[in-house]
């Protein structure tokens, strides 16, 4: 499973907004938890880009990488 499946079924599962930090924690509860905190976010961030180049959710601020379930 790929950073960008495992975020993909949280996301699923829970729905909401969702940024870096909460990337970040469900990625590390799908044990892909490795490295320090820049490379953990730096990789939720790429999850989220891939999760939203699905279509799952959109970017809602342009300034930050906080993303909203479309529905």
């Amino acid at each position: 499973m790929t950073h960008a499946q495992a975020l993909e079924k949280s996301i699923r599962a829970v729905g909401g907004t969702w940024d870096t930090a909460r990337a970040v924690t469900a990625l590390n509860d799908a044990g892909f938890g490795d490295g320090d905190r820049r490379q953990q976010e730096k990789r939720a961030r790429q999850a989220l880009r891939d999760v939203a180049a699905t279509g799952l959710i959109a970017k809602t601020d342009p300034v930050s990488a906080t993303y909203r379930v479309v529905n």
